[in-house]
């Protein structure tokens, strides 16, 4: 899926990690903010983003992802942006529906025969009797 460039926005920040004294001059870090309601997705896809996204989606519908791996401003931003559209692309993919099945007539037989093995050993570790 496309994602439309109007729907992106970037703010470049000062990075903490990779950069020695570099990180301390150079804004490296990058903040994308994604409008969720601006790239006209579909409602399910865009219901499986926002449950996706989990605390990275804010009320208003706009998705922030931060990106500092990296010791330049453009691979940051083609990290987050990578990270974006997987995060799109796992969404737009629907869940399989699940079937519910029957436990089978043998494998129930064999659970209740388990049970009972495993019941007379328990009753058969009580108290021995004295025959006097």
């Amino acid at each position: 899926m496309k994602i439309p460039p109007e729907s992106l926005s970037f703010e470049y920040f000062r990075a903490s990690g990779p950069g020695g004294q570099n990180v301390n001059k150079v804004s490296t870090a990058v903040r994308l903010r994604f409008d969720v309601d601006a790239a006209r997705l579909p409602a399910d896809v865009r219901m499986r983003l926002s449950r996706l996204a989990g605390r990275k989606m804010t009320e208003e519908g706009v998705l922030i992802i931060e990106a500092s791996r990296f010791r330049t401003r453009e691979w940051n931003q083609a990290d987050a942006q990578a990270r974006l559209e997987q995060m799109v692309a796992q969404a737009s993919i629907p869940p399989k529906k699940r079937r519910p099945t029957k436990p089978t007539r043998a494998s129930i037989r064999r659970r209740m025969d388990a049970k009972k093995r495993k019941g007379n050993i328990k009753r058969l570790r009580g108290k021995v009797k004295s025959d006097d």
